[in-house]
C-alpha cells in the first residue's frame, strides 16, 4: 500500500491557523500517525488535496513536508487501513438506520453520503449498498 504523508509546522500564534488545518485534515479524512504527520492513501486526489493544504500551510507562515511511502511493517499491518475504514462504514450504517426512519431528509442524507464517499478510499461495500438505498427512497419519495 502506499500513503501520501504531511508533516508541518504552524507557528503557536495565531492559534485560528492551527485550527483551520487541524479542520481541514479531518474533512479529508487524514489520520494522524504522529503529532504533525498525517497520512492518507495515495491516489492523484488525495496528492492534490494534500499539495493544496501544504500550500495554505505556507501561506499561513508555515512550513510543510509531503511524501510518499510505502508502509513496509507495523506490528499490525492492516491497523492503519481500518483506521480509514472503520469511521466511513461507521457513516454509512447511520445514513441506513435515518434512511429506515419516516420523515427522513433525503437530500440530507444524500449530502452526508458524499461526505462519506469522499473518505471512502478503500471502496466499502456498504457505500454501494447505501447508494442504492438512497436511490430508491429517492424514487418513492415526493418530489
Amino acid at each position: 500500500m502506499d500513503w501520501v504523508l504531511l508533516t508541518y509546522r504552524i507557528p503557536r500564534q495565531p492559534s485560528a491557523a492551527r485550527v483551520y488545518v487541524w479542520r481541514k485534515l479531518q474533512q479529508l479524512g487524514a489520520i494522524a500517525v504522529q503529532d504533525a504527520a498525517w497520512v492518507l492513501p495515495a491516489t492523484s486526489r488525495t496528492r492534490e488535496q494534500f499539495q493544496w493544504l501544504a500550500a495554505e500551510i505556507t501561506e499561513l507562515k508555515g512550513e510543510a513536508v509531503l511524501w510518499e511511502a510505502r508502509q513496509f511493517y507495523a506490528t499490525d499491518i492492516s491497523a492503519l487501513r481500518r483506521q480509514f475504514v472503520e469511521p466511513v462504514e461507521a457513516e454509512y450504517r447511520k445514513i441506513l438506520a435515518t434512511l429506515k426512519k419516516r420523515g427522513r431528509d433525503i437530500a440530507a442524507l444524500s449530502k452526508q453520503y458524499q461526505q462519506a464517499l469522499a473518505r471512502d478510499f478503500f471502496a466499502s461495500s456498504m457505500g454501494n449498498e447505501v447508494r442504492e438505498r438512497l436511490l430508491n427512497a429517492r424514487k418513492g419519495s415526493p418530489r
